[in-house]
């Protein structure tokens, strides 16, 4: 039986991850059609934690391939266990073995050293591939793992063709640094991911926020909200609001309204650059807060 989006959004708030109707419905048609998932949106919203919490939620493996500028096969799909292999041959020497004979065996599954592409469709149970920063990759990678994303299968010269044992569920995230490229996109499912609403980073923080208070939680959500519209050089995200709120409840903190003075020594949790942090000064933060309930 087909699962409806809100069990799949109760069953990733069961994993620790509070998603909006878009995305628990991008989920499920991933599910359907067995297409990856294309996550866009600015650092800190959550991209990589929707892949983690899906893991949780189908109690199988992730495996990630962090993206960066230079990223080759050798790094993401498998690369030969060249040390290994140089013992392996002066261990023969002497042998009589023809060099044909060495060359097989060393070049054999013994040797090979998987990386998260090739390792993904090797698992006996489907993984989740998470191809985090995709857009950091340069646009030759992004081509060939097209390809790869298409038929499921490697190719490896010394032992052939590897066909897929099971189809992962994969997501890719980007951060939009550079435009991915249409093919890619077409073969993707697409959701961008906003900065949540107040009202979503409140229940956000009571989820991973342990004895934190509801009413402070949502002061929290809304001062962070207020915030983020500010002129700031880097807004802070949902990593940067759950360690203020474990801050300011560890600090003793009741009602925002009532520290205000802990609120702004605090302000390093999210403010994490040196011109955020002398524009958002005691008057910007008492301003911010004289918004909040």
């Amino acid at each position: 039986m087909t699962q409806t989006k809100d069990q799949i959004a109760l069953q990733l708030a069961d994993a620790g991850y509070i998603a909006d109707e878009g995305l628990a419905t991008a989920l499920l048609l991933t599910g359907m059609l067995g297409r990856p998932l294309l996550l866009e949106g600015e650092a800190g919203v959550g991209k990589t934690e929707v892949a983690k919490a899906l893991a949780r939620l189908e109690n199988t493996d992730l495996i990630r391939l962090q993206c960066y500028e230079g990223l080759d096969r050798s790094d993401a799909i498998y690369e030969w266990n060249y040390q290994r292999q140089l013992l392996a041959i002066k261990a023969r020497e002497g042998s009589g073995d023809s060099a044909e004979t060495v060359e097989e065996a060393i070049f054999s599954e013994k040797y090979l050293l998987e990386r998260p592409l090739l390792a993904a469709i090797r698992k006996d149970v489907p993984p989740v591939l998470l191809i985090d920063e995709i857009d950091r990759a340069d646009e030759e990678f992004e081509a060939f793992l097209l390809e790869i994303l298409s038929d499921f299968q490697v190719s490896i010269p010394e032992l052939g063709t590897v066909q897929a044992v099971t189809i992962p569920r994969v997501v890719l995230t980007s951060n939009g640094t550079r435009e991915l490229s249409d093919a890619l996109r077409r073969r993707c499912l697409y959701h961008f991911v906003d900065y949540p609403s107040p009202d979503r980073e409140t229940r956000i923080l009571l989820a991973r926020v342990p004895d934190l208070d509801a009413a402070l939680a949502q002061q929290i959500a809304e001062l962070m909200n207020k915030l983020r519209k500010e002129d700031l050089v880097k807004v802070p995200g949902v990593a940067e609001t759950i360690d203020w709120a474990a801050a300011l409840l560890g600090l003793g903190a009741k009602n925002l309204q009532e520290s205000r003075e802990l609120v702004f020594e605090t302000l390093s949790c999210v403010l994490k650059t040196r011109e955020d942090s002398a524009r958002v000064s005691r008057e910007v933060t008492d301003r911010l807060l004289g918004k909040v309930a």
